[in-house]
């Protein structure tokens, strides 16, 4: 299979929150289950490091989006700070972690209400 960044960039780093984090997802979904993480891009998205005949490298900067169920503050709080830490455990080799935002309360499409925080990371990817 060729390589590509949802593969080889989102798809590993799905593999290695998975391990930590009962629901992840690599994409933005509908109505995602709590606890959480989303993979989704950052701005930018690709950087790029260098352009040749035959390869081109890119730096990808990814957002790790977490949520947990807001029933009340200090547990939320709690939990997501759990899984913050667990998450950041279990970044792959060769991703570079970034800020880490302060929790705020989301409303998500379904109307539920989470509590969420953003990891940035990032990590070079080379297209041959």
């Amino acid at each position: 299979m060729p390589s590509s960044i949802a593969t080889n960039v989102r798809g590993a780093l799905k593999t290695a929150i998975s391990s930590v984090a009962a629901n992840c997802y690599d994409a933005v979904p509908a109505a995602p289950q709590v606890p959480f993480a989303v993979i989704v891009p950052a701005a930018p998205y690709l950087e790029t490091v260098l352009i040749g005949k035959s390869v081109t490298k890119v730096k990808v900067n990814l957002i790790v989006t977490l949520g947990v169920a807001n029933y009340d503050n200090p547990s939320a709080l709690d939990n997501l700070e759990q899984l913050a830490m667990s998450v950041l455990g279990a970044l792959p080799a060769g991703y570079i972690l970034g800020s880490v935002s302060n929790p705020i309360p989301v409303e998500l499409a379904s109307g539920a209400v989470v509590l969420a925080s953003e990891i940035e990371v990032s990590t070079y990817y080379t297209q041959t």
